[in-house]
């Protein structure tokens, strides 16, 4: 199998020209929707992350390329999971501070207002809300990417910047290094059958392999880092610069003035906590 297969970041994936996500600097994805993201940590009320999440649903479509997994995960996941989380936080509500409002339902002596499902909505809504303002950054930045800008702008030292890329880009070598071992086991019937115990066996089989092959790999990387210097200088010069430039500060001011607006309309004009308990 070709490296290309091995690692994923071993050539640059082409974007449209179009999505202008792709062409902005990590930071400035990751930065533009921090000040929103902690300041939903702190609402209470529906139209808040409700707002925030059309407003993120709405830059990442314009400006990402919406594979049909994330397109499933956005449009479907995403509303199924908000309103399991409803159900499931509203279980957790003290009835006693939203007892005024419709009865849903009763089991025995707990009682289910319609209050309690109103709060874990608010909640469900508040950390998807989080999640999609994630994603802008998330959908449209490769981790070297950050590592280099956070190197290159935020003056992270080399050190532990690319040691955590390094250690980060195991992830996906152990994953086909475990697929390798895998397709092994099976071209030699090993460890077949089905059920919890097969499978506690199979796994167990893997784990020699795979840390001997964790090994081997970390000796290569090290051995490469310590051929290269590094670590031996202050400094070290960059394969490819990630820059900073004006559209990234007009996307990152466009970006809080008008979350800031949708912020403070929707507390100033909107209904309101749903609960004052």
């Amino acid at each position: 199998m070709s490296t290309t297969s091995i690692d994923p970041y071993a050539t640059n994936e082409t974007h449209p020209a179009n999505r202008f996500l792709y062409r902005l600097n990590p930071l400035a994805k990751l930065g533009a929707p921090l000040p929103v993201m902690a300041v939903l940590a702190f609402t209470r009320d529906l139209l808040t992350p409700t707002l925030c999440i059309a407003l993120a649903v709405v830059i990442i479509l314009i400006g990402a390329r919406l594979t049909r997994p994330v397109a499933l995960l956005l449009f479907v996941g995403l509303p199924v999971v908000v309103g399991i989380m409803s159900f499931s936080f509203g279980l957790w509500t003290d009835p006693g501070k939203v007892d005024q409002s419709v009865l849903l339902f009763q089991i025995g002596d707990y009682r289910f207002f319609l209050g309690a499902l109103l709060v874990g909505l608010a909640t469900a809504l508040r950390l998807a809300s989080l999640l999609v303002l994630a994603l802008i950054g998330g959908l449209t930045s490769t981790g070297p990417d950050v590592v280099r800008a956070m190197i290159q702008q935020l003056h992270v030292p080399y050190r532990i910047g690319y040691t955590a890329l390094a250690a980060y880009r195991f992830v996906p070598r152990f994953g086909h290094e475990l697929e390798v071992i895998r397709s092994a086991h099976r071209v030699r019937g090993m460890a077949e059958g089905r059920g919890p115990i097969a499978a506690v066996r199979r796994t167990g089989g893997y784990v020699v392999p795979l840390l001997a092959g964790a090994i081997r790999h970390a000796e290569r990387v090290a051995l490469a880092m310590d051929s290269r210097a590094f670590g031996a200088h202050r400094t070290r010069t960059e394969r490819y610069r990630v820059p900073f430039r004006t559209r990234d500060w007009i996307f990152m001011i466009l970006f809080w003035l008008v979350s800031a607006t949708i912020v403070w309309w929707s507390l100033t004009a909107g209904p309101g906590p749903v609960t004052r308990g």
